[in-house]
Order: C-alpha cells, then sequence, then structure tokens
C-alpha cells in the first residue's frame, strides 16, 4: 500500500503510516467530542435473544467460549481473562441481536451519564452483580452503560507456541503440534452495526460516551459528504487500546454485522478453525489480516446464522493518534487472505434485503440512492 500524505500544508499527524493512508482535510470531523459526557473504558458484553439454549450453548463451547453462568432463561459467556462476562444470551422466541453493554471505570461515571441523560442506575442481575444505566442509541439500539461490582476470577490459557524465526532458533530438540482443539476465547474484542443513521450514531458514541475514532472510510468520489464508516475505541488516554471497540458503517439496515472475540496467535485461529470445520460450522471469510487494525481474523457463522470472528495480533492506539481517511472497497478489508466473500459482505440478494433497501429509501435517514449506488461499488469493488 502507498502512503500518501494529505494534499495540505499542514504537518504530518501521528497516524501516517500507522492506520489508514490520509489525515483529515479542513473541516473534516474530528472523530472526537470535545467535552464527553463520560468516558467508558471497554466493552463489557453483548446480549442476544435466542430460542434454543442448549444448542447456543454447544456452539459456544465449540467457538472456545467457557460457561459463566446458567440458568434456564439465560447462558453467560466468558473467556479466560480476569473481567466480565463476553456475552449474554437471553430465552425469547426469535434469534435477535439485542444490544452491547460498555463498561465505566468508576462507578460515579454511572450517576454522571444518568443525570445528563435523565435515566436512572438500576442493580442488575450479572454475575457477581452490578449496576447498569440503560440507553436507546440513534439507530434503536438498546445500550447498557455497567459497572460491575466483582470481576470474574481468570482462567487458564491457551499457551502460545514457541516460534523460530530465520535468526532466531528459540526452539530445538522439539516439534510443533497445535492440539485440534476449540479456539480458547481471552475476551470481547468489538462489535460491528450497521445503521441508516451513521453520522447521528457516530456523534452519539462520541459525545455520549466519549469514544473516538481511529479510522474513518469515505466512499470514492464522495468524500466531500463525509464518511460512512468509522472504526472506534475507547479513550483512556496514554494507555493503548483496541485499535477498534466499535465500528459503524452506513447501510439499507440496523443490523448486528459480527463480533470479535481474542485468541491467543494464528495457530490457535487455525486450528480452532479445523474443529469448528469437523463439526460441520460454516466459516464466512478467512483466514486473513486485516488493514484497520491489521488483525489476523476468522469469520464463522453460528446456528442462528450470527457472524463471530476469532482474531489475534490486533493494532493498540493510545489517545494521541488522530483518525486516518481511506477510501472504502471490498478489496481494502484485507492485506492478504483470500477473496472477501458475498456471504460476508451481506451481498447475497433476498427479499427481506429489498424490502430493507427500500424502506431505507423512502425514510428519513442518511441512505440515499447516491450513497446506495455508492456502497455497491464500494463492496464490488
Amino acid at each position: 500500500m502507498s502512503h500518501t500524505p494529505a494534499n495540505r500544508a499542514d504537518p504530518q499527524t501521528p497516524h501516517q503510516d500507522l492506520h489508514s493512508e490520509l489525515g483529515a482535510l479542513r473541516g473534516e470531523h474530528p472523530g472526537r467530542a470535545r467535552n464527553p459526557v463520560i468516558k467508558v473504558a471497554d466493552l463489557a458484553w453483548l446480549e442476544f435473544a435466542k430460542p434454543d439454549l442448549d444448542r447456543a450453548e454447544v456452539f459456544a463451547r465449540d467457538f472456545g467460549f467457557a460457561i459463566a453462568a446458567r440458568t434456564e432463561r439465560e447462558l453467560w459467556l466468558r473467556g479466560t481473562f480476569a473481567g466480565s462476562p463476553c456475552m449474554v444470551i437471553r430465552h425469547g422466541p426469535a434469534s435477535r441481536f439485542i444490544g452491547p453493554a460498555f463498561r465505566t471505570a468508576e462507578r460515579a461515571d454511572l450517576g454522571r451519564l444518568a443525570r445528563a441523560t435523565r435515566t436512572d442506575v438500576r442493580d442488575i442481575d450479572v454475575p457477581g452483580g452490578g449496576q447498569a444505566v440503560a440507553l436507546l442509541d440513534p439507530s434503536g439500539f438498546p445500550v447498557r452503560v455497567v459497572h460491575c461490582a466483582e470481576q470474574l476470577p481468570a482462567l487458564s490459557e491457551q499457551q502460545s507456541l514457541t516460534l523460530n524465526t530465520g535468526t532466531e532458533h528459540r526452539r530445538t530438540n522439539a516439534t510443533q503440534r497445535p492440539p485440534r482443539e476449540p479456539s480458547r476465547i481471552q475476551r470481547l474484542g468489538h462489535v460491528v452495526l450497521e445503521t441508516r443513521v451513521f453520522m447521528r450514531a457516530l456523534n452519539w458514541y462520541l459525545d455520549t460516551l466519549g469514544m473516538i475514532v481511529s479510522d474513518f472510510l469515505f466512499l470514492d468520489g464522495q468524500r466531500q459528504r463525509g464518511p460512512t464508516m468509522a472504526f472506534i475505541r475507547c479513550d483512556q488516554g496514554s494507555l493503548p487500546v483496541d485499535h477498534h471497540t466499535l465500528a459503524l458503517h452506513l447501510g439499507p439496515g440496523t443490523d448486528y454485522v459480527h463480533s470479535a472475540y481474542q485468541v491467543t496467535d494464528l495457530d490457535s485461529i487455525a486450528a480452532g478453525g479445523e474443529y469448528l470445520a469437523e463439526r460441520g460450522y460454516r466459516r464466512s471469510w478467512g483466514i486473513g489480516r486485516h488493514i484497520q487494525g491489521s488483525q489476523l481474523f476468522d469469520y464463522w457463522r453460528d446456528p442462528d446464522r450470527f457472524m463471530l470472528e476469532h482474531f489475534a495480533d490486533g493494532d493498540l492506539f493510545s489517545c494521541d493518534l488522530e483518525p486516518g481517511w481511506a477510501p472504502m472497497s471490498a478489496s481494502g478489508l484485507a492485506q492478504w487472505g483470500p477473496p472477501v466473500t458475498r456471504d460476508f459482505l451481506g451481498a447475497n440478494p433476498s427479499p427481506a434485503k429489498l424490502r430493507e433497501v427500500m424502506t431505507a429509501l423512502r425514510g428519513d435517514n442518511e441512505l440515499d440512492p447516491t450513497r446506495l449506488l455508492g456502497l455497491m461499488k464500494a463492496m464490488s469493488s
């Protein structure tokens, strides 16, 4: 990839040669709020509803989750790292994504958020106990901001392999035989959401939760209309955090796209993928390495067709880096790996998808025919 600086007199910002090719042009979105209500520390967990918790638990174990708690109505999943659970699946009549929960570092943040949004701080039923403020983002996703009373203890890790490189020989008189077993999930990394009101949703997460943008993507020939995708991280000052905890992109739906879970290394991704394939699960796309975020990735569908990602070796940014800007394209999703699939892009036509597009074009939102054609072009380029 070439790294051509933006056509401007300003000096290069720290993002140059680190993530997207270009920095912002004068007057473009700054990627952060001047005075956010609070600053969330991380993504705590994701909430789903499914009609069959037994089937959900089988997939969860095969994918590499540990079980934090199980009742007749709820299934709490966790990784090996100490902290909060990764996911809660509640029994419901149909499979659906409910929304994300973000974690605050301080209990006082909940009170500040509740006062600013005219809501209440309430106790929640989570392993170890906790409290939360319940909000609704501009897309209509329920968003909870939580503070947990107790952390789950760490579990045993899947050990990374000792690797020999060209000049460094760390392993001698020993073979490499990674076990054929589930990839052991360490933690929840990020969630990607599609929205018809991209800019309103983006500004809400920056203004309300204090998140900051790592990378913007824009449509070819439409940069003057602003970005159509943002990779957003938490702001913990000088402490480096994941390149993105949340990603939003403009589209005809208001949908969950995928969520990502960190594992130990590439061997864990590959051996765990073989384990999933042997049990009849369907890979959506992988294995490869992303551009924005640099993660090694592998995407799978669960029995309810939700997409989940194993990832390792992602970028970590402190608050100092300014947003990068790059054109949006299917070919720009990976540095290497197999061609991106139609399944991953959500490009398989269906009556439901066509109805979604027509509803969006008639509605009061940010999708219009020019934007839609630009998105279609980007996903085929």
